[in-house]
């Protein structure tokens, strides 16, 4: 990439040089409007029911062009809360407040905010694609002046006083297109290497399914269960129900317990059950040893614990911890002739999930019983068998993971060369207006 041919000091620390014909300037200069907007009333219909009118989230930033809006208001609500204005098509926005700060946006349509967007609007002087991805350069910088503790906020008053580098307009224009054009470039490619993702994950439920109710050997004869979500199994298997395969199946208490932090004895529900293991996250809520005394469940290591609601059958595998389960989180404590391991991947197979999701009939909340997971039919081999395909399953998940994982670094790359990039030329390190002049001459 080319260079420009002189620079000059900026005037401004984190922003260094700048090519020679540039200027700085104060974002408060560069657009007649900057403001935001409010929240009306929540708990009142009027201001929502029905409504017509944009009312712009920090949830709706995506980095990129704004063509909708999450929630709209009312006619009354623009008329109650003088605080809401509209701002038009072509004006930045850019979250202020907790875990959405830095994200921007593009308005494509005519829009309300509420209080948490800081809308940039109206410009004779800066491009507004190109101001746009100048605000995608520095997210680390804004992010670095915020203040506050666990929800850290930016103000209007320090994003009037960020300083923009500028080229002339024309400048301006050229690199926000040749951004546009390369921008669109590396994201068509992560989108395939996600598309890709995808397919990896369906081979391994595709592995997982054949493996669990066909087994490892393609030479085998196989039988009818009769049950329409299965079909057919290898002759010599079983099909038993699960409870008469397991010493107890149950779930935690349907109560809230006593909190206290720091005792390294928590309260579990189905959300906390990913990859084989009981998650802890920061929202996880620890218990006095007494409520664990009180509430706990006396299990063997190595029994299957499923979630009964949200996201139904997140599996996980019980290694001994001291938790308390809660109603959403079921266990299931199996005899010598079922491999743990076996099971797993049996509750995870298209097959079970189906069968899960057949008891949910008529009901409007998906929740899955313990009824229903007590009388899951299961196809069970001999524990030799179970011991093999177990091995399979693992074999190939490998393989497929590996592949997922080389693709996901390709992707991570591909992210951290648009960030680049895009600093790069906003900032004036390389120079592309003249490569876009050839383009269009070809």
């Amino acid at each position: 990439m080319e260079r420009y041919e002189s620079y000059k000091g900026s005037g401004v620390e984190w922003i260094g040089e700048i090519p020679k014909e540039w200027e700085v300037k104060k974002l408060s200069y560069c657009f007649d409007n900057i403001g935001s907007g409010t929240t009306p009333t929540s708990g009142k219909s009027e201001y929502y029911f029905n409504g017509t009118i944009n009312w712009l989230q920090t949830g709706d930033l995506n980095d990129g062009d704004i063509l909708n809006t999450s929630k709209k208001i009312t006619q009354k609500a623009l008329y109650d809360y003088p605080t809401l204005r509209m701002y038009p098509v072509g004006s930045l926005v850019i979250a202020m407040y907790g875990a959405t700060i830095g994200k921007t946006g593009v308005l494509q349509i005519d829009t309300t905010t509420n209080q948490a967007c800081c809308v940039l609007a109206r410009s004779n002087s800066v491009n507004s694609k190109f101001a746009f991805y100048w605000l995608n350069s520095i997210t680390k910088h804004v992010i670095s002046l915020a203040y506050g503790g666990g929800q850290p906020n930016i103000n209007q008053e320090m994003i009037r006083s960020l300083k923009i580098q500028l080229p002339p307009s024309e400048e301006q224009t050229a690199i926000a297109n040749y951004l546009d054009r390369k921008t669109a470039e590396i994201d068509a490619l992560i989108a395939q290497k996600q598309r890709l993702i995808e397919l990896y994950q369906e081979e391994k439920t595709a592995i997982i399914n054949q493996a669990v109710t066909q087994g490892v050997d393609p030479n085998i004869t196989f039988k009818d269960t009769g049950i329409n979500c299965l079909g057919e199994i290898p002759e010599g298997w079983e099909i038993k129900k699960l409870k008469y395969e397991t010493y107890k199946i149950g779930d935690g208490i349907h109560t809230t317990p006593n909190y206290i932090s720091g005792t390294g004895i928590f309260f579990i529900n189905g959300m906390n059950l990913s990859g084989r293991k009981i998650s802890i996250t920061e929202n996880t809520l620890s218990v006095p040893i007494g409520e664990y005394e009180k509430y706990k469940i006396d299990l063997n290591v190595g029994s299957i614990l499923i979630s009964l609601n949200g996201t139904i059958g997140n599996l996980a595998i019980y290694n001994g911890e001291k938790v308390i389960f809660g109603k959403s989180a079921a266990y299931i404590e199996i005899k010598e002739k079922i491999y743990n391991l076996f099971l797993y991947y049996v509750l995870q197979t298209q097959y079970a999930l189906n069968y899960f999701e057949d008891s949910f009939s008529g009901t409007t909340i998906k929740n899955l019983s313990l009824h229903t997971l007590r009388n899951t039919p299961l196809p069970l081999p001999s524990i030799c068998d179970q011991q093999s395909i177990v091995q399979l399953i693992e074999t190939e998940i490998a393989r497929v993971d590996a592949k997922i994982a080389k693709t996901q670094r390709i992707i991570e790359l591909q992210k951290e060369y648009r960030t680049a990039l895009i600093s790069e030329v906003v900032t004036g390190k390389i120079k592309v207006s003249h490569l876009l002049d050839k383009e269009m001459a070809l």
